[in-house]
């Protein structure tokens, strides 16, 4: 009985360096991106931001979009645009097939569909899945995007400010899930994408919830993973993307030490999803934008907490959240007078 664990162990020890092969061979060696023409793709918060140039990204290459929003008229304007990129995509395509393969896909026709969803109700999002399978179909790719903050200092937040955080920016996430997962699993073919952020990963002061909920998708994302790897479907891959700080707006006015932000400034979203495509059409189990952010978990996890301290303050992340966090309570303030006069 020793010499089987024994030997089994040093099978382990051969894949756990073949696996760090494979991995530096991908940074050599760029794998193929597969197709996803005509497949169904969901995309919550589609209205804006990074969803929308999901969106896009996704119309490029083919694929029938399925935009969630909560606000119907931002989530028209991102139809229109894939509209605009289908009518400039007329040829013949193919795509991978549910067991692999290749096959044939007719003349592409251009598809998108809206959904006016609050990913925050749980009712809300499995009536819109239901709706999606009986009038587009089966979704192939879930794209997990919509996200909110509520920009207050812990003590000066109210609770329901508090549980709508969470319950966007994590619990949608079982509810998506729990919708779309079975058919995926029962085709063995399927994709989901969790779009966290490295606020996920490491936390900084001022945001306790929306690093709490972000903390959780990421728990969730790497708990799911191992429960479809245990399940042995090899055709349902999932995808994490952890970037750093997106300029979207949606934290205008975060900043980390002048001197530093030149060498680390926020990203572009165009480039955020550009790396995340290509993390997504190439199986990649996890993407962090820029390559720091690796580093940065790393040192997390091996640092004492006083270390982590110093080299936060060094760089200004200490604080870096506070100058939004007064945006925002100034923005508040001069709502509450207008509405007041």
């Amino acid at each position: 009985m020793m010499m089987i664990i024994i030997a089994e162990f040093f099978v382990v020890l051969l894949k756990v360096l073949w696996a760090f092969v494979t991995a530096g061979a991908k940074w050599v060696v760029r794998p193929k991106e597969k197709s996803v023409a005509g497949q169904v793709c969901v995309i919550t918060g589609a209205g804006s931001g990074l969803g929308r140039l999901f969106a896009k990204e996704f119309a490029r290459r083919r694929a029938t979009l399925v935009l969630w929003d909560i606000n119907n008229q931002s989530n028209e304007e991102t139809a229109e645009m894939v509209r605009q990129i289908y009518s400039e995509l007329d040829d013949p395509v193919t795509r991978d097939g549910p067991v692999g393969g290749v096959e044939e896909v007719p003349a592409f026709q251009p598809q998108v569909y809206t959904y006016v969803c609050d990913v925050g109700k749980r009712e809300n999002v499995y009536s819109t899945a239901e709706k999606v399978r009986r009038e587009v179909g089966e979704v192939d790719i879930l794209i997990n995007n919509a996200g909110v903050v509520s920009g207050h200092h812990l003590l000066e937040c109210p609770d329901e400010l508090i549980e709508r955080t969470m319950v966007v920016n994590c619990h949608a996430h079982f509810w998506t899930t729990k919708a779309f997962l079975p058919k995926m699993l029962e085709l063995n073919h399927g994709h989901i994408v969790t779009v966290a952020s490295s606020l996920g990963l490491f936390s900084t002061a001022g945001v306790e919830d929306y690093c709490a909920s972000k903390f959780g998708a990421i728990g969730f994302h790497e708990s799911l993973s191992h429960e479809i790897k245990a399940s042995e479907k090899d055709g349902v891959n999932m995808t994490l993307v952890c970037p750093y700080l997106v300029d979207t707006g949606m934290f205008k006015g975060c900043r980390i030490r002048k001197e530093i932000e030149a060498f680390l400034p926020p990203l572009k979203p165009e480039f955020c999803v550009k790396q995340a495509m290509r993390a997504i059409l190439t199986d990649q189990p996890m993407v962090c934008t820029p390559r720091i952010v690796y580093m940065v978990n790393f040192m997390k996890s091996i640092l004492p907490f006083e270390a982590i301290v110093c080299m936060y303050r060094f760089l200004g992340a200490d604080k870096c959240m506070y100058p939004f966090l007064a945006q925002r309570k100034e923005a508040m303030n001069n709502n509450e007078a207008k509405n007041g006069i």
